[in-house]
């Protein structure tokens, strides 16, 4: 399983600046409402995604912000980790204050400032022993790992830090192939960050 079979609606970016949206449940319009905000339908491997080409922050920004809201009327299992969407007029592009880097499983995250250290510790992640990056408590499983990251980029934002996550995907052809949704038992992830976009 990949983090991307977790939620409903999942929004992610590959290395190489692609943004993707993963359906993990039939939703109702959800076809046109992704091609409508300029997204592409594509297969591979099994999985089926929309695919809007890199372009400048803010296009994605606003595109992805109208198809999430329209997929956000149906379900509201939806987690948007791209930075390819993160566009501020206030703030300009440049090195974030946190990243994220998922990787086999796990994550690390590095923080650039004071503020943003102090966020991951309160979110729970800790110092690895060499002192180069933060890692989440032990023991957490994907949905966990998933909840985690989600729940300090969200807070992140509220506060005026940036972030990027990593996903481990350099390509669109590396989004990982369907694998087996968790059951729901396992309880519903943090709020999504859909606070993000402004129009």
């Amino acid at each position: 399983m990949s983090l991307g079979d977790i939620p409903d609606v999942f929004i992610g970016s590959t290395d190489d600046g692609h943004t993707f949206v993963v359906l993990n449940r039939r939703i109702r319009n959800a076809d046109r409402l992704l091609t409508e905000a300029g997204f592409l339908a594509r297969e591979h491997r099994g999985r089926k995604f929309y695919l809007l080409p890199p372009g400048t922050a803010q296009d994605a920004h606003e595109r992805a912000g109208v198809a999430m809201y329209g997929l956000l009327a149906h379900t509201h299992d939806l987690i948007d980790l791209s930075w390819t969407t993160r566009w501020n007029p206030g703030h300009p592009a440049g090195d974030p204050d946190l990243h994220f880097q998922f990787r086999d499983g796990s994550v690390a995250v590095t923080g650039k400032t004071t503020a943003a250290r102090s966020l991951l510790e309160q979110h729970g992640f800790t110092l690895t022993a060499d002192g180069s990056s933060y890692r989440p408590r032990g023991g957490l499983h994907e949905r966990g790992l998933l909840g985690a990251v989600t729940a300090a980029e969200t807070h992140a934002y509220v506060h005026g830090l940036s972030a990027r996550v990593g996903l481990d995907i350099p390509t669109p052809t590396d989004i990982p192939p369907v694998g087996r949704r968790p059951a729901a038992a396992t309880g519903p992830l943090p709020a999504p960050p859909s606070r993000r976009r402004t129009r």
